[in-house]
């Protein structure tokens, strides 16, 4: 499943940082990874949760 799914990285990360999670989109959710171990498999979350985690995060950047 990993092959069919588009990872990006955050706009926020730098070109050379390695250090980072990937983010592709799932039909019902999204899914995680880490950006130096990209064949180790990724994390799906439900849209709710990604959804809530979004949400979160965007309030402690404010």
């Amino acid at each position: 499943m990993n092959d069919e799914l588009i990872f990006k990285k955050s706009s926020y990360s730098s070109a050379q940082s390695q250090n980072c999670v990937e983010v592709a989109d799932l039909p019902c959710g999204a899914a995680v990874r880490d950006s130096k171990h990209p064949t180790k498999g990724h994390l799906p979350f439900p849209s709710a949760e990604w959804t809530v985690f979004l949400r979160s995060a965007r309030t402690s950047q404010s």
